[in-house]
């Protein structure tokens, strides 16, 4: 076995070690229960509500893009998030120290952040599909198909252009300007209420970011087809949805590895060192 093969094998293992802790730690346990609770409870009180110019419950046309949502603010938070925490504590330099560590390290965190995502999605749709068995998935098993290819599309749009971003943070607490953008993306992205009923010019920002795209290729795989009067154009607009997260994609998926190199090079223990003496000072 070459170093290559031995690196992307601890990385895969490390990857599962590390998403098995998030459903087995009690804290973290308590957060995504927590969540979970939140999530379907508000779902769950707007039932009765109707989508406009539809039947359809709003309740149930805004499942999916909360699904959309998730992906976008757990693929940038949570890989930026893990690169800054790694970063302080020492763990990317022992990474940077070990031949093709840092291949290993960054399978570890794909895998590891992946299975978390995929779990999250089935954990807050599960429920959902049985508080609203007759209008979610409506097409059986090409529904589900269809949910894949657009969370598989989510995922590569997201999760490296959140490891670029992690690798210009200078510290684990300043993730929380990533957190703050992302979080108003999301107020006008059309996850609680249709785009439509926005100002035409927020819709046009909206729709540059993988969040609206994401929330309307949700909304086309799981909603039925008279859901499709709330959107803008009347359609589910599948070739530009496909091209917007493509595109997100590529951008990230050419970013990363250039700014994780350099970071990777900066990395020393004096840097180390410095970022423990600044957080104790903090706690003192």
């Amino acid at each position: 076995m070459n170093a290559k093969t031995a690196a992307l094998r601890s990385g895969l293992a490390r990857g599962w070690i590390e998403f098995k802790q998030t459903w087995t730690n009690s804290e973290d346990l308590v957060g995504q229960v927590v969540f979970l609770v939140l999530l379907v409870g508000t779902v769950f009180f707007m039932r009765n509500a109707t989508l406009p110019g539809t039947s359809l419950s709003l309740g149930a046309a805004t499942v999916p893009g909360l699904l959309g949502a998730g992906i976008v603010f757990n693929g940038l938070t949570g890989a930026a998030g893990y690169l800054a925490v790694d970063r302080e504590d020492g763990t990317l330099l022992r990474a940077k120290a070990t031949p093709h560590g840092m291949l290993g390290y960054l399978t570890g965190k794909t895998v590891g952040l992946s299975l978390t995502q995929v779990s999250g999605i089935l954990v807050t749709l599960i429920p959902c599909l049985f508080l609203y068995s007759s209008t979610l998935a409506p097409d059986g098993a090409w529904s589900y198909l269809h949910l894949l290819w657009v969370l598989a599309l989510g995922l590569f749009a997201t999760m490296p252009i959140g490891a670029a971003l992690g690798s210009l943070t200078t510290s684990a607490r300043s993730t929380g300007l990533i957190a703050l953008p992302v979080t108003g993306l999301g107020a006008i992205s059309g996850i609680f209420y249709p785009i439509t009923a926005l100002p035409e010019w927020v819709q046009g920002i909206a729709q540059v970011f993988p969040m609206y795209w994401l929330g309307l290729g949700m909304r086309s795989a799981l909603l039925p087809d008279s859901a499709v009067l709330a959107e803008i154009g009347h359609s589910w607009r599948p070739l530009p949805t496909l091209g917007v997260l493509v595109a997100w994609s590529v951008v990230g998926l050419a970013l990363a590895p250039v700014l994780l190199r350099r970071m990777a090079r900066r990395e020393a223990g004096s840097s180390v060192a410095q970022r423990r003496e600044k957080a104790m000072r903090r706690v003192g």
